[in-house]
């Protein structure tokens, strides 16, 4: 299990965005859904559409929505509850 936690900034300014290069990054669609998953490697992804909670293993739920960037750590098992169909931006990085 990992010790960091999930963040996440609301309405990043468009030119962070650019320096990101996310318009570049691959894009991954779900309707809604829940399920379990485990990150392998850390993910940066950038919500397009949808709404979505996410609750680590042994914690609260987070709530995300259109215009948000999250980092996933890597280590981190949780449950995704999609509420609307997502559509996101991501990019996977070696920790």
């Amino acid at each position: 299990m990992s010790d960091e936690s999930i963040l996440c900034e609301h309405n990043p300014p468009p030119a962070k965005l650019e320096v990101l290069g996310v318009e570049d990054w691959p894009i991954w669609k779900k309707e809604p859904s829940r399920f379990e998953w485990t990150y392998h490697q850390q993910e940066t992804c950038y919500v397009v559409r949808g709404t979505f909670s996410v609750t680590p293993e042994g914690g609260e739920p987070e709530h995300f929505k259109r215009g948000d960037l999250i980092t996933f750590p890597v280590g981190m098992r949780c449950t995704w509850e999609i509420t609307a169909a997502v559509e996101k931006h991501y990019r996977l990085d070696d920790a």
